[in-house]
């Protein structure tokens, strides 16, 4: 590859996990839109969500790819990477994502789920059998001061962000580090709406034998129907294909940097046309992580 196709592949990845961030922020904000005045549950919305978007991206797949679209089962390392990165990555990051948002706002969630990069960094220790690295500790403390100001406000007696929500934006952030470190032979073989399109599918199934959507007495209307929409195409079908190109073409540090367009624009929305508050120490608590990320993404120095 000549040093300018890989420039041109650099500004592309970055361009589009950018994208795929800002389009996570807007569906999150919508989502919140959808929780906090249609009266929606994230267990209602989720296989919806994903069996929609799996569906219609399944669909392109067989026509422009034809029998590829098969390709993820037809190997045992496949069937193993698809389910891995579709269930434990994708379909559990999606629900614990919406969750989140849903037991506070799209802002705290999307900051809480970019904490993944801790999470990989851990896991590559545990791999690698080695300590961390002195910026990994920076970026350890960083991430824990961000985190603690975000959810206390420094008033211990009150808490900003429930034990719920931190829960679950955690675990989002597992979800996140899944779907960014497992795909490593398939994103090799198969285009993304392929790997995308099973992820949902294989997730909206899996979601909806467990919530069981159909007995929820919810029925949305107009601006809720919307909404519903603005998300699938927004956060399943527009954000997921980019990033994860992205992410491809970029690698996962720089991906999950690139991504913290997604809590920005979440922030940003939520404040402006939700309600949302936005404290100083909720900027403060922001900034620590964005830090956090860029320290992390920084390259190692060459002996």
């Amino acid at each position: 590859m000549t040093e300018n196709r890989s420039r041109r592949l650099s500004v592309l990845g970055a361009a589009l996990t950018l994208f795929g961030g800002a389009c996570w922020g807007l569906s999150g904000s919508v989502g919140q839109f959808l929780f906090s005045t249609q009266g929606m549950d994230t267990r209602w919305l989720i296989p919806i969500r994903l069996t929609s978007a799996g569906i219609v991206l399944i669909i392109f797949s067989i026509i422009k790819y034809g029998k590829k679209t098969l390709g993820p089962f037809t190997t045992r390392i496949f069937r193993r990477e698809i389910l891995i990165y579709g269930l434990l990555g994708v379909g559990f990051s999606q629900f614990t994502y919406f969750l989140t948002i849903q037991l506070s706002t799209a802002a705290i969630a999307t900051i809480l789920q970019d904490l993944a990069p801790l999470i990989m960094i851990v896991w590559f220790c545990l791999i690698r059998r080695s300590a961390p690295k002195p910026k990994e500790i920076v970026s350890f403390l960083l991430a824990f001061g961000g985190v603690f100001l975000l959810v206390t406000h420094m008033n211990f007696q009150h808490l900003a962000v429930s034990p719920a929500a931190l829960l679950t934006g955690i675990l989002c952030a597992v979800g996140v580090a899944v779907y960014n470190i497992s795909p490593v032979h398939l994103l090799e073989e198969f285009p993304v709406p392929i790997l995308q399109g099973w992820s949902f599918v294989m997730s909206g199934i899996v979601t909806g034998l467990i919530f069981r959507p159909w007995t929820f007495d919810y029925h949305p209307r107009g601006i809720a129907i919307l909404g519903i929409c603005t998300v699938i195409i927004l956060g399943n079908l527009l954000a997921f294909p980019c990033y994860v190109t992205g992410l491809k073409y970029i690698g996962p540090e720089k991906a999950v940097l690139y991504g913290f367009a997604e809590p920005v624009s979440a922030a940003i929305i939520s404040a402006l046309f939700l309600g949302t508050g936005f404290t100083v120490y909720d900027a403060l608590g922001f900034a620590m992580i964005f830090a956090m990320m860029i320290i992390i993404s920084r390259p190692e120095k060459e002996n």
